[in-house]
């Protein structure tokens, strides 16, 4: 059966001012797993001992890949201490992002750490936002599809941000489809009807606009192990919205069981 984690750079606001305490609330709601980002700058032992502590276990987590090229050990020791089997960049690094020739450079890049991390016993993923499904002049495909078709499917994984890829112009299930078995981590988040000031506004799992039974569907057949819960923007009090979305989640899981 799947499972079900939360990705805690949704409360990254109140962790800003109590870590221990939006940990325990967080836990006080269901929550068991976590993806570590958007969380305070700590040693990885103090990340751990604060999770252990909430009664949390980190799964995944969000971190830079530069590290993983300067000094590999200390990087894998760093978030093998956290205890996570999965990492993942929140998007393409910054000096590979403006043209074709240098996305094909950040594949390339992805797929040599995805491999040394595979030795390692790592999981690399890579996250996507709506830009990805943008094209570059000269190649008719989306800058996600080059960067798939140009790294091994178990070197680098697709932690496919559900939502961003419906406001990419795309249709999340058919890309679960299209990546099966390539998707094992995904994050799912759900979409306002209506973009505030011009951008994406996102609310609890369940009341938005996104097809979840052909969400879930597709990732049945594409062998999702892990449906993580995100939320980048909340109206009220994000830990009633963290409520709605752990219910929504966890009665949709084992629905699909």
């Amino acid at each position: 059966m799947p499972q079900i984690a939360l990705q805690l750079y949704t409360l990254r606001e109140p962790a800003r001012q109590d870590l221990a305490g939006t940990l325990e609330r967080a836990r006080a709601i269901g929550w068991e797993y976590v993806q570590w980002s958007g969380m305070p700058d700590l040693p990885a032992q103090a990340i751990r001992t604060a999770l252990d502590k909430a009664g949390l276990k980190a799964v995944a987590a969000h971190c830079a890949m530069e590290p993983f090229e300067t000094d590999f050990h200390d990087a894998v020791q760093f978030w093998k201490t956290v205890g996570v089997t999965d990492v993942a960049p929140g998007g393409m690094m910054g000096n590979c992002r403006d043209t074709l020739e240098a996305w094909r450079d950040g594949a390339k890049r992805l797929d040599a750490i995805g491999a040394r991390l595979n030795e390692a016993g790592l999981r690399l993923s890579y996250h996507n936002h709506a830009s990805e499904f943008d094209y570059f002049d000269g190649d008719p495909r989306r800058k996600i599809d080059i960067l798939y078709e140009s790294t091994q499917p178990d070197r680098l994984y697709a932690e496919w941000d559900v939502a961003w890829v419906q406001v990419g112009g795309a249709d999340p299930a058919d890309y679960l489809r299209r990546y099966a078995g390539r998707s094992p981590v995904i994050h799912v988040k759900d979409l306002a009807a209506q973009p505030r000031d011009g951008n994406a506004w996102f609310v609890p799992l369940g009341t938005g606009v996104l097809d979840w039974n052909a969400i879930f569907e597709a990732g049945r057949e594409a062998r999702v192990q892990w449906y993580i819960y995100e939320q980048d923007t909340c109206d009220g009090d994000i830990f009633d919205d963290l409520q709605i979305s752990y219910e929504f989640l966890r009665k949709s899981s084992l629905d699909r069981a």
